[in-house]
């Protein structure tokens, strides 16, 4: 499979490390401008790419404020989690529902508030007043003065109760009973995992997380083969490692919905320019043109006062 990519022009090269001074305010832009580039070479790479994804179902009691539905525990048989029809999103979408189970719900009083729906206020434990702000509960302010503000009461009303001494049960929301049921929790989850070619060019691999590149192969099914006989031997290896990983580790506890899998051509150009007498190098790297230079040769200290 002898697949290419069209190199960068030097315009390119020079333009893109350009943006990419321009972009920091520490940077003095001068090697990337006036730098000279002496060598451009291609390290490009293969990328393969594994998903699956699966969907995950749990349940647990949940409670929330009655809001007089009926109560059906035990009228019929609850279903099992399985057993319920759940509408999923598209496939390779991470995606979560929370569905109460049928034949499952029952009300009863609230336990924070004792059925009351009201819980004491925590700003005024309870008394509707607090201390006058402006005199310190004195009723007297700047001497023999009277408190304006309190009108000499040395208190005024609470302004998280209005006074009331009590607040709205959290747990009921003033309703005084609860509705306590099971809940399904589905979580439809897309598990990706990278395997990156060796490319040499000194590049870290975890750079390339961010880009694209030339979809060389790409397909779908429920279960997957892995890729044989691909010109680098090393990516089969990755495939058929990762392939039979994937379906040993998510069968376990979920079930697999759809598996794909991706080989990508990443470019990937090694730019070594001279400015000042010195040697460097920058990276041009995916579809995107990212940039990464280990050390710029022109920084300043500065700071955001």
């Amino acid at each position: 499979m002898a697949v290419s990519i069209p190199s960068i022009t030097e315009d390119v090269a020079r333009e893109r490390f350009i943006m990419y001074a321009s972009g920091y305010c520490c940077y003095n832009n001068a090697p990337a401008k006036d730098g000279v580039i002496t060598n451009m070479q291609a390290f490009n790479t293969y990328r393969y790419r594994l998903e699956t994804f699966t969907e995950s179902r749990s349940t647990e009691w949940a409670t929330k404020p009655y809001e007089g539905e009926p109560a059906d525990f035990y009228t019929q048989t609850a279903p099992r989690p399985w057993e319920i029809p759940v509408t999923g999103p598209s496939l390779f979408q991470n995606h979560e529902e929370n569905i109460k189970v049928p034949y499952t719900s029952s009300n009863k009083p609230c336990h924070t508030c004792s059925a009351s729906g009201k819980m004491p206020c925590h700003e005024c434990n309870g008394s509707g007043t607090k201390a006058c702000w402006v005199c310190n509960g004195s009723g007297r302010r700047g001497g023999d003065s009277p408190c304006s503000q309190c009108n000499e009461r040395g208190k005024e009303n609470c302004s998280k109760c209005h006074g009331n001494g009590t607040k709205e049960c959290e747990t009921c929301k003033g309703k005084r009973q609860l509705l306590t049921y099971i809940n399904l929790k589905v979580e439809w989850k897309n598990n990706v995992e990278d395997y990156v070619v060796e490319q040499n060019s000194g590049l870290e691999v975890n750079n390339l997380s961010d880009v694209t590149g030339k979809t060389l192969f790409k397909n779908a099914q429920y279960m997957l083969y892995p890729v044989y006989g691909f010109p680098d031997p090393s990516l089969s290896q990755a495939s058929d490692r990762l392939v039979r990983e994937h379906q040993a580790k998510y069968s376990q506890n979920s079930r697999i919905l759809q598996q794909q899998q991706t080989i990508e051509l990443i470019p990937i150009t090694k730019v070594t320019y001279k400015w000042k007498g010195g040697i460097h190098v920058y990276y041009i790297y995916g579809n995107e043109h990212q940039v990464k230079v280990p050390d710029y040769p022109a920084t300043c200290c500065c700071s955001i006062m």
